[in-house]
């Protein structure tokens, strides 16, 4: 395992291909711009209305007037649609050449071969590549992209689509419901258990850009399932947008990990939403990885409505210079002996700023319930900042409920000792941020686990020295 930073590739995300594509909408946000995107995804009438629909309620929602200043998103000077050249592929080799190279060298076809059950593809706005393993589909498994899903699976996807993010959410929420392109859909029917974790991977390569990928994923009763998510963007000097959504159904008694490995460029404006409903005796876990991009604002949310539902939250995220990475989590307690635990992370260096902002609610009817909080804030130096910005409501005396937050500098006494049993500063300092970072990496599987610890070595390369 490589474990010096000079040893590991620092341009194995910054790769770019050259801007080619079949299609590419013209920049802004119009009537006619949502109306040209139905028309390019050949989208069913209902779609169609939709779209139009939420770009009405975009219209009509104000900006966000907290957390970081998003003022500099200009909507006139973002495509919303990049198709690339190439068609929907279930083989690997008939993938474009450039697009094929980027993603080998992201490692996603070497993963399939080894530890996935179905890989997804994602280049700019479209999918490109979909494969599963021919057992899962044998069991009913679902794995495509949205739009097949739309047009092949019409009565599941509608009575699912934005009803757990809905619309009037907040302006991105709106915006990605007008422009949607690509993401993932997955059923997983009742009592399979997917042994394999399955993974989408979200590549923007094309500049002054959006993706708005939309991820539904439904495990019914009994059933089981790990679904991974990687995204990355090469640099550019011009803002590129990413607001996404996640929907995750997680029916009675069912088990479903969320993964996600986020490392998009420093351009990149992350404004994107999760959500999961969680019925009774269900549980869905949360696993985050955030590095990369100039502002993120991401809070995944569980919604625990069903007698028993539980939910685990298991984050963290790295900000270097010029970043402000507003990132969090928001439970919902509606019923009874429900349970959540968290456990967020941040390292901040080089003037960075980590902002944990977290919501838990404990509704009235959800007695015996429990929940444990713990944020934990590491700065590498003097100039960075991180704070630490939790609501906690809880409206009934019968429950179990505790929080905890630190946040600290990096210990000089253990820089010292580490150097004096011989390690230079340099791997000192990695190696108590890797410490600090274990709970989370442990909980990756062991692929992901590497390139989280290679993008902490990356990030602290600045940091060192």
């Amino acid at each position: 395992m490589k474990t010096k930073i000079e040893e590991i590739n620092t341009n194995i995300y910054d790769i770019k291909n050259e801007d080619k594509y079949e299609y590419k909408i013209k920049k802004g946000l119009t009537k006619e711009i949502i109306q040209e995107i139905s028309n390019q995804k050949h989208d069913p009438e209902w779609m169609k209305e939709f779209r139009l629909k939420a770009l009405e309620t975009y219209n009509k929602l104000e900006l966000p007037t907290w957390g970081p200043d998003i003022s500099e998103l200009n909507m006139d000077e973002i495509a919303t649609y990049v198709k690339p050249k190439t068609k929907l592929n279930s083989s690997w080799e008939d993938v474009p050449e450039d697009i094929k190279n980027t993603f080998d060298k992201l490692g996603i076809p070497e993963a399939e071969k080894t530890s996935l059950a179905g890989v997804g593809a994602q280049y700019d706005s479209e999918v490109v590549y979909h494969s599963m393993k021919e057992d899962l589909k044998k069991q009913g498994v679902i794995y495509t992209d949205m739009e097949t899903a739309v047009r092949e699976y019409p009565e599941l996807v509608k009575e699912h689509f934005m009803k757990c993010v809905p619309v009037t959410d907040h302006k991105f929420v709106a915006l990605h419901g007008a422009v949607w392109s690509g993401g993932s859909f997955v059923y997983v029917p009742k009592g399979v258990k997917v042994d394999i974790p399955l993974q989408s991977y979200f590549r923007l390569n094309s500049p002054e850009s959006g993706q708005f990928e939309h991820t539904l994923i439904i495990v019914d009763e009994g059933a089981s399932l790990h679904f991974i998510e990687g995204c990355s963007a090469p640099k550019y000097n011009k803002v590129n947008l990413h607001a996404g959504c996640v929907e995750l159904y997680v029916k009675e008694n069912a088990y479903l990990r969320y993964s996600t490995i986020e490392n998009w460029s420093k351009n990149m404006l992350n404004l994107n939403t999760k959500k999961a409903i969680v019925e009774k005796n269900a549980q869905v876990d949360w696993v985050t990885g955030s590095f990369g991009s100039k502002i993120s604002m991401l809070y995944p949310m569980s919604i625990l409505n069903g007698e028993g539902a539980k939910t685990e939250y298991t984050g963290i995220s790295f900000a270097g210079k010029g970043q402000n990475l507003d990132n969090g989590f928001k439970v919902i307690h509606n019923a009874a002996k429900t349970s959540s635990v968290v456990n967020a992370k941040s390292i901040s260096k080089n003037g960075g700023k980590c902002t944990y902002r977290s919501l838990v609610r404990i509704n009235e009817n959800a007695q015996n319930s429990k929940s444990s909080v713990s944020c934990e804030s590491l700065m590498l130096d003097d100039i960075s900042i991180s704070d630490t910005i939790p609501v906690n409501d809880v409206r009934t005396d019968e429950v179990e409920f505790s929080h905890e937050a630190k946040i600290g500098k990096i210990s000089d006494k253990a820089i010292f000792y580490l150097m004096s049993r011989g390690l230079s500063e340099e791997d000192a300092k990695a190696m108590i941020v890797r410490g600090f970072a274990y709970p989370i990496s442990k909980e990756l599987p062991v692929e992901y686990a590497v390139e989280m610890n290679n993008l902490i070595n990356l990030e602290l390369e600045g940091a060192i020295g």
